[in-house]
């Protein structure tokens, strides 16, 4: 990471690294600059023929990065932050490392009765010997994690279990399709015992070694991907034997007559315990989502200073000196440190659910409503869908302002937005999300009654405050206009209840989400002391606010929570916001300045061919 320098103070020096690193120990932030250099010395892409060797180099690199053994998963700050590291370098070895480690390794800890008996294989992923693999979705269907038709057939001779794709459809999608290497997968499948299905489990696998797929797994040609690409193939089973102690029971046990005791108590509660990996996954993405806005948002700012325009109306001054870029890239530096802000307090509500589950189980668990998501942690699945969403917009918004210099492969902004518009379904999809936290807040909250106008007396426009007040009350608008509206009438059908209802529901989820953005903003800006750090940051946080608030401004108009007077004070209250923030611009970029590595608008040295005279 790059050096602050010596004209901030010990106490503002500290507080950046808290604020970019979140809880992360600052003795491991060594650790992370020599993963940087690592992947900086071993360049090139993780996919395709003959890379499978690269790709272990660079997990092996990230493993180095993090806790050894089996202590590896035990700090999710520094998972988080080791991964978002990644992200800057190569988004693609980003991706591959959260399957690895998070959703693969994370289930056979977290699931695992018997972690012995997943050895040797748990020692070679842990180690960066083994590549990793997750499978969930399945080809056929959408919301296949809802009806996986993947079987795992128990069979009381041995007490092993049979591995079958019953049908085409069935086949399984990933990124498992890396040949020459030992690849270990956790495959979700439904178990059956006893005649009868006893929900979702996960299983480890073997899948491959240096020859290719092992007895039993069949893998497709190689499937494309061009937004996140990695080596992505359908995976199919041929009753393929999987032995007892590769079963991930999770508390769960089956009688030699195939009797099923499992204390999720129903298949969906097992659904939802077997997915509840998922929770360091979304802890993790709004940090890798931070880092890699940070760095297009420092992109973006640093082409419209340098820049200069042969416009007409002010020929030679640089790009930044318009107002309209000055609200897109100073709005994305804004956007930036918000998802900086929220990156911490996802890690908070990580480390809050560890602290008070109880043994084998993540706390956060509620009944599923229209998908298994936001019931596993619906802050996570909040935290994982408004900061991902707000990322792809992000950095889609930076490369179009850089021009053609935002397209160079060398800048990565095209592979940022990739890897953030993909994740917007990938990991749970985000407008899901929404929908079923919109839909639990109609039906378990009732807003208190709205004061009357002018009862409340709200923060200035220009304040870090006022944006999550509105926000406040822009949900308990919604909520009061979806019960209006039948959203909470238990007796109707759910489906021709919420189908008229749905748009409104995701608004309303995903306004819960900005509003926990929102709300960590305003703690991060109140744990400061640098007093230089307060007045750079706080205009910084109040654009953010009323940028928001113009990109949601139909419907704040539509619900009445503003009004145009309102909404007609937001163009001179950015143009305020803007000019604050120029003053303050060398700081801030100074402070989100972590790598300082920007092409340009050509990669250097370039190599010359010049056509002979003769």
């Amino acid at each position: 990471m790059t050096l602050l320098a010596p004209s901030f103070s010990e106490c503002a020096r500290e507080e950046i690294r808290r604020l970019l690193h979140g809880p992360c120990d600052p003795s491991s932030l060594s650790a992370l600059t020599t993963l940087r250099k690592a992947l900086a010395d071993d360049p090139g892409p993780v996919y395709g023929p003959g890379q499978g060797e690269l790709l272990l180099r660079r997990l092996r690199a990230m493993a180095e990065a993090l806790p050894p053994g089996a202590e590896l998963l035990d700090d999710p700050a520094r998972l988080a932050a080791v991964h978002a590291g990644a992200a800057v370098a190569d988004p693609s070895l980003c991706l591959a490392g959260l399957v690895h480690h998070l959703l693969c390794l994370g289930s056979l800890t977290e699931l695992s009765d018997d972690p012995g008996g997943l050895e040797p294989q748990l020692s070679a992923l842990r180690e960066g010997r083994a590549k990793g693999v997750y499978l969930i979705t399945e080809a056929g269907q959408a919301n296949s994690h809802l009806a996986t038709a993947t079987r795992a057939d128990f069979d009381p001779a041995d007490s092993s279990f049979v591995l079958h794709t019953p049908e085409p459809g069935a086949a399984k999608f990933g990124s498992a399709g890396t040949w020459g290497v030992e690849q270990t997968g956790v495959v979700l499948a439904r178990l059956f015992a006893g005649g009868a299905d006893h929900g979702v489990f996960a299983f480890m696998v073997g899948l491959t070694d240096e020859q290719g797929p092992l007895p039993g797994v069949e893998l497709s040609s190689p499937i494309a991907l061009d937004a996140l690409p990695l080596d992505y193939v359908q995976v199919r089973f041929h009753r393929l034997r999987v032995a007892p102690a590769h079963w991930l029971s999770d508390g769960a046990r089956i009688d030699r007559d195939g009797t099923v005791h499992d204390p999720a108590g129903s298949p969906e509660q097992r659904l939802q315990r077997t997915l509840r990996v998922g929770q360091g996954l979304w802890a993790a993405m709004p940090a890798v989502a931070a880092a890699t806005s940070r760095r297009a948002a420092v992109q973006a700012v640093t082409y419209a200073r340098q820049r200069r325009t042969g416009s007409r109306l002010a020929p030679g001054v640089p790009l930044l000196a318009y107002r309209t870029q000055q609200t897109v890239v100073l709005g994305a530096l804004a956007d930036a440190f918000a998802l900086t802000c929220a990156a911490d307090g996802a890690l908070a509500v990580r480390a809050e659910g560890r602290s008070a589950a109880p043994p084998g189980r993540e706390g956060g668990e509620e009944e599923m409503g229209f998908t298994p998501w936001a019931a596993v942690s619906r802050p996570l699945a909040a935290y994982k869908a408004v900061t991902v969403r707000t990322a792809a917009r992000l950095t889609a918004e930076c490369q179009h302002r850089c021009g053609f210099s935002g397209h160079l492969t060398a800048n990565r902004l095209a592979a940022y937005q990739g890897f953030h518009h993909a994740f917007d379904t990938a990991g749970g999809d985000s407008q899901l999300i929404f929908y079923d936290i919109g839909r639990s807040l109609v039906e378990q909250e009732q807003p208190e009654p709205r004061p009357r106008p002018g009862e409340q007396k709200s923060p200035d426009v220009t304040s870090p405050h006022w944006w999550p007040a509105v926000l406040s009350r822009y949900q308990d608008d919604l909520v009061r206009e979806l019960r209006r509206r039948g959203g909470a009438d238990t007796t109707s059908d759910p489906f021709e209840r919420w189908n008229p209802l749905l748009e409104q529901a995701g608004l309303l989820g995903e306004a819960r989400a900005t509003l926990l953005v929102a709300d960590d903003v305003t703690r991060a800006l109140g744990r400061l002391r640098d007093h230089d750090l307060v007045r750079a940051l706080t205009p910084l946080a109040a654009l953010h606010g009323v940028l928001s608030a113009r990109r949601w401004s139909g419907s704040l108009l539509a619900l009445g929570t503003l009004d145009p007077a309102d909404m007609e004070a937001l163009s001179e209250a950015t143009d305020r916001l803007c000019d604050a923030v120029m003053e303050q611009l060398p700081l801030l970029i100074e402070v989100f300045d972590e790598y300082g590595d920007h092409p340009g608008v050509a990669p250097t040295p370039l190599t010359w061919t010049r056509g002979s005279t003769s």
